[in-house]
């Protein structure tokens, strides 16, 4: 076996410094697409419109790397930018003759990922359409996805469990009066892989159960965190909605229509791996295609669900690489300021929240004075009563 096939063979993961790079080029990008989208959203302003100019940026930012390299790296948008409003919780990312629009006061879920060399990086964030402070309900529900986020931060490390984590942001969701959204999934990613096998559930029921997993050093995970003011159950109202899909890899089907064969055949040459949104296919008649492929299991649909009309739904997401010397949280954009009408009391929670991100090294290594490291303990602990300053800024090193 030639070395290269060698280095094929090889799992690529944290412990390549070339992976760590990518994986904060990529992250660099995304925080930026995400800014950019925050921006772009106004009242009136086209769902459609803003999605596209994510994507775009994405899709223009990660082509301007590795473009003289010998061999050619994929690169590009690894989850379509999805801009969900009020009641609807995902994957709303509509064609392009959607009329839909924002209004002042929506809540916005946006959500987005990139990747370099198939090392992957998401980041979905809740902004509200106003000017001012957010006040009530609707920052209760932010505020209770914001602090689980960090409590998940906390707790997603080596040694500890994935099912630890289930049950620790159900209890922050719950001191908000608020729930989290059963049926969400917060993933390890590898090199081209957006949904590993190792996952932690947002809710332990019956109808759903994972392999217990512990988390392990040079892993990454995006941890998604969705919460609601209603029941948390949300229900797919119309699969005419659904406009994300990704090939599912391991399917094989002799697909019967030339519209579904035609549609197929692109989608194989364009988006071989990643989710991808219909509106970005060059066949704009492709539903009729879709619908024979997501029978047929060829594609794996990413529906639009919903809650009740009136709930509030906020979502975070990140990315966050287990280093050696610690947690890294890659993906975060700062949230409004924040005036919940709860404020977390609960001694565990506070605990959680109070643990650091960095690993102690082992032995009594001499601490040179004045370094900027000295630092870390404390400015990972997050405070949750301010919840303005708990954005994930001081992981963001």
């Amino acid at each position: 076996m030639s070395s290269d096939e060698e280095r094929e063979e090889k799992e690529l993961d944290l412990t390549s410094p070339e992976v760590v790079t990518k994986y904060k080029s990529a992250a660099e990008i995304i925080n930026k697409a995400l800014q950019l989208v925050v921006s772009e959203c106004k009242p009136k302003a086209k769902i459609v419109d803003v999605c596209e100019i994510g994507d775009s940026f994405i899709r223009e930012q990660t082509g301007n790397m590795y473009k003289n390299v010998k061999k050619k790296i994929e690169r590009g948008v690894a989850f379509p930018t999805c801009i969900s409003v009020n009641n609807t919780v995902c994957h709303f990312s509509p064609l392009a003759s959607d009329e839909t629009v924002m209004e002042a006061g929506d809540v916005l879920k946006i959500d987005l990922g990139c990747h370099i060399d198939g090392f992957i990086t998401v980041v979905a964030h809740t902004h509200v359409l106003q000017d001012g402070p957010v006040t009530g309900k609707a920052a209760d529900v932010i505020a209770a996805a914001n602090t689980a986020a960090e409590v998940a931060l906390r707790l997603v490390r080596p040694g500890k469990k994935n099912k630890d984590v289930t049950d620790a942001i159900q209890k922050v969701a719950a001191a908000y009066d608020c729930k989290i959204v059963e049926g969400v999934l917060s993933h390890q990613l590898k090199q081209f892989v957006i949904d590993g096998n190792k996952v932690v559930l947002s809710v332990s029921n019956a109808d759903t159960r994972v392999d217990d997993a512990e988390f392990e050093e040079n892993e990454v995970y995006a941890i998604d965190i969705v919460t609601s003011s209603g029941e948390g159950k949300p229900k797919l109202l119309d699969e005419k909605q659904t406009t994300i899909y990704k090939r599912a890899v391991d399917k094989n089907y002799h697909l019967k229509m030339k519209a579904s064969r035609f549609i197929f055949s692109e989608i194989s040459q364009k988006f071989p791996i990643m989710p991808f949104t219909a509106r970005a296919l060059e066949e704009k008649r492709a539903r009729l295609g879709l619908v024979e492929c997501v029978n047929h299991e060829l594609l794996q649909p990413y529906p639009v669900l919903h809650e009740k009309p009136g709930d509030y739904v906020a979502h975070i997401k990140f990315t966050v690489l287990l280093m050696p010397n610690g947690s890294d949280r890659v993906t975060s954009h700062p949230l409004q300021e924040l005036q919940p009408t709860k404020t977390i009391d609960d001694p565990e929670i506070k605990a959680w929240l109070a643990l650091g991100t960095k690993t102690k090294k082992k032995g009594g290594g001499k601490k040179k004075k004045g370094k900027k490291g000295d630092k870390t303990e404390e400015s990972t602990e997050a405070d949750p009563m301010d919840e303005t300053t708990t954005n994930g800024a001081a992981s963001q090193e």
